[in-house]
């Protein structure tokens, strides 16, 4: 290679390098918000549970919450019919 083509080599690479570099970097701190965003929902898990509320019941209403209503029908119907099924209602 000519010096001309290897220097245009060379600075593409590092353009590439420092493109790459910065995804990694940005990619790295969307982990530490993510973390500290896990510690925080904690934190109000813990305070929940403290003042007397049931944070199993709760997660469950935050998992529903996030459902469509149609798909909660249904799986509650299912349910309801498995549980007769099994003479557990």
């Amino acid at each position: 290679m000519s010096d001309m083509t290897e220097s245009a080599v060379d600075a593409n690479y590092r353009v590439t390098a420092d493109e790459l570099r910065q995804f990694v970097e940005r990619f790295e701190r969307l982990e530490i918000e993510k973390k500290d965003i896990a510690d925080q929902q904690k934190e109000v898990m813990a305070e929940a549970k403290g003042r007397g509320y049931d944070v199993k019941v709760m997660r469950k209403i935050i998992s529903l919450r996030k459902r469509d209503r149609d798909d909660i029908a249904e799986e509650e119907a299912i349910l309801e019919m498995y549980k007769e099924a099994l003479g557990m209602s």
